[in-house]
C-alpha cells in the first residue's frame, strides 16, 4: 500500500545502501500512473488513468497481464478539475490474504467502482459502486490511497480540482468481498472539506484512523470539522478533532490542512499535520484537542503530497523552498534542513538516504538525511505528475509517470 504500511511511513528498512541512481526500465503504458506503483513479488502494480490496471515484470518492466476496467472520464465532461481523462487516481492496497489488488476507478456516469483483480492474472474477483455518501458524485474525486484494515477497504473522497460544486469529503469502508453493508462519514460541513491528500488514510496503534480536510463552508461561524485532522474509528464515527483557531480564515484563503495527510510518528502517540498555510502542528493521537488543541506549532512551508517518517523527524514535501525535514524530539519542533527548491515532490527514505522527485521538470534528488546535501541527482527524461512519489522495494524504486512507470536502480 502507499507508504509501505498502514501508518504510511514511506521508509524502506530493507533497502541496500544507495548508490548512483540510473533509470533500469521505461515501462509506457496506456495513461498516467498518479498513485505509487505496488510491488508485489516479481510484479510491479500500476493503475492508470485510462482505468487499466497492469502487472509489471519487476526485472525490466514487460507487461504480465492488463485489465481495462472502465471507460474514464474526459476532462471536458467534468465541471472542473485537471486531469485527463479521469480514472484511477488513487494507489490501490494489496490484500495478501486473498492475492486480490483493490482499486478505484472513476467510470463514465460519474461512477466510482471498487475493482479487485488477482495479482497473478489480473482477473476481476470484485466489482461493486460506490455511490458517494454526499450523493454528489459528479464533483467527487478519488485521489488518497485505499487502505485496507480488516475486512473492509477504505475509499476517501475529495473535490475535483478548483473546488467546484456541492461536494463534502467523506470515507466509505466497503467489504474487501465485494458484498454485504458499506459505512460511511461524510465531514459535518455544508460543503467541500474534501479529503485529498495523496497518501490517504493513516492507522494509528491504537486502530483509529487519522484523515485531514480541506476548506469548509466560508459562511460557517461553528466549527464544522473542516481544515482539520479526524480521529475515526474503523467503523467511521468521529471521535476526536483538531483545527487552528483560524480555521475559517484558512477556508476563506484557500490555506486547507488537507492537502497532505497527518504523519504518524514512531512513537505512535504523535502527529504532525502540515498543509497549505505552511504551519506545522504537533498533536496528540490520543487526544487531538480541538480547535486550538496542539502541542507545538511552526511555520515550516506550504505543503502538498504525502510524508516521510523515520523516528521522530518528518520530511515534508513543501510546494516551495524545497521540502523539509522537520525535527520533533521532545514535542519541540525544529526544521534541521531544506532540500533544493526544485525538490517539491512526496519523500521517501531509502538506502540510508532520503529520495525526492522535482515533478515540474521531471528528475530525482538523492539527499543526506542528517544534512540535506545532495548526494546525487538524475534526469528522468519524462514528465511526471504532481504530487509522485517513489516506491521502494530492494534496491529499485519505482515512479509513476505520465506516460507509465520508471524503475530506478541504485537504491
Amino acid at each position: 500500500m502507499y507508504g509501505g504500511n498502514p501508518q504510511r511511513t514511506n521508509v524502506a528498512d530493507s533497502a541496500a545502501t544507495a548508490g548512483p541512481p540510473s533509470i533500469a526500465w521505461h515501462a509506457q503504458l496506456d495513461g498516467a500512473v498518479y498513485g505509487q506503483p505496488l510491488v508485489i513479488g516479481h510484479t510491479v502494480i500500476a493503475a492508470t488513468e485510462h482505468d487499466t490496471i497492469y502487472g509489471l515484470n519487476v526485472l525490466n518492466g514487460q507487461i504480465r497481464w492488463q485489465r481495462h476496467v472502465g471507460t474514464p472520464v474526459p476532462l471536458s465532461a467534468l465541471p472542473c478539475g485537471d486531469i485527463d481523462p479521469l480514472g484511477i487516481t488513487g494507489t490501490p492496497v494489496y490484500d495478501q490474504a486473498n492475492g486480490i489488488v483493490y482499486a478505484v476507478a472513476e467510470t463514465t456516469g460519474y461512477h466510482h467502482v471498487l475493482v479487485g483483480v488477482s495479482v497473478t492474472n489480473g482477473a476481476i474477483r470484485v466489482e461493486r459502486d460506490i455511490p458517494t455518501p454526499d450523493g454528489e458524485p459528479r464533483y467527487d474525486q478519488q485521489r488518497p490511497a485505499l487502505a485496507l484494515l480488516g475486512r473492509y477497504v477504505f475509499v476517501a473522497f475529495g473535490g475535483l480540482y478548483g473546488d467546484c460544486g456541492p461536494y463534502r469529503g467523506s470515507v466509505v469502508a466497503v467489504p474487501a468481498s465485494g458484498s454485504g453493508a458499506m459505512l460511511s462519514f461524510v465531514v459535518p460541513t455544508a460543503r467541500e472539506g474534501g479529503i485529498w491528500g495523496p497518501s490517504g488514510p493513516v492507522l494509528g496503534p491504537s486502530g483509529m484512523l487519522y484523515v485531514s480536510d480541506g476548506n469548509g463552508a466560508t459562511s460557517s461561524t461553528a466549527f464544522d470539522g473542516t481544515n482539520a485532522v479526524l480521529a475515526l474509528t474503523q467503523s467511521l464515527h468521529a471521535v476526536g478533532a483538531f483545527a487552528p483557531t483560524n480555521w475559517r480564515a484558512d477556508s476563506q484563503n484557500d490555506a486547507d490542512l488537507g492537502a497532505t495527510q497527518p504523519a504518524l510518528l514512531d512513537n505512535g502517540l504523535q502527529l504532525l499535520a502540515v498543509g497549505k498555510s505552511g504551519t506545522a502542528y504537533l498533536l496528540d493521537a490520543a487526544r487531538l484537542g480541538g480547535v486550538g488543541g496542539q502541542i507545538a506549532s511552526l511555520s515550516v512551508c506550504s505543503a502538498y503530497g504525502g510524508a516521510a517518517v523515520d523516528g521522530t523527524t518528518v520530511y515534508e514535501p513543501c510546494q516551495s523552498g524545497g521540502m523539509a525535514a522537520v525535527s520533533a524530539a521532545g514535542s519541540q519542533l525544529q526544521v534541521l534542513w531544506r532540500g533544493p527548491s526544485s525538490a517539491q515532490g512526496s519523500p521517501v527514505v531509502a538506502g540510508g538516504v532520503v529520495w525526492v522527485t522535482d515533478y515540474a521538470s521531471g528528475g530525482l534528488y538523492e539527499m543526506d538525511p542528517t544534512s540535506g546535501a545532495v548526494l546525487g541527482s538524475l534526469p528522468l527524461g519524462v514528465t511526471l505528475p504532481h504530487f509522485a512519489s517513489m516506491s521502494v522495494s530492494g534496491n529499485r524504486g519505482y515512479i509513476g509517470a505520465d506516460d507509465g512507470v520508471l524503475a530506478i536502480a541504485g537504491l
